[in-house]
């Protein structure tokens, strides 16, 4: 039976976030560039959607795939049909990838606003990512 899972996250930077998956090269809406502040969330397997409610989330990446805001947790939190997830890679290997560049865009901010400069960043064999940054006085 298809039904959204909620999956905890610690994403609690919109932009951040949002950039990440753009990065990521998943195409993503935004409903704050349209004016709008949610977009629905809706099970797709046509068998199983009419019992299951629409989800208001504030990013989407599919029909059955986004981010809603969680006031408690203060972080978004993944929503997603997983008996219809259809990207390339498993929830577990895009939470890791989403995290991975959203930590990536978080660092680089901090750095630009510290005013640091980024000067080299390596990816390493383990998929951990190092980077160095200079100032200027």
């Amino acid at each position: 039976m298809s039904h959204f899972t909620y999956i905890k996250t610690k994403f609690k930077d919109k932009k951040h976030l949002v950039g990440a998956l753009r990065d990521l090269d998943y195409s993503t809406n935004f409903p704050e560039e349209a004016g709008m502040s949610v977009v629905d969330l809706v099970v797709t397997n046509p068998d199983h959607a009419e019992d299951h409610p629409i989800v208001e989330a504030q990013i989407s990446i599919a029909s059955d795939i986004g981010f809603k805001w969680n006031q408690y947790q203060e972080a978004f939190e993944l929503v997603a049909d997983e008996q219809t997830w259809d990207l390339d890679v498993p929830v577990q290997r895009f939470i890791d990838q989403v995290t991975q560049q959203y930590a990536r865009m978080t660092i680089h901010n901090t750095v630009k606003d510290l005013g640091y400069q980024v000067e080299e960043e390596w990816e390493m064999d383990d998929l951990s990512i190092e980077i160095t940054a200079t100032v200027w006085e």
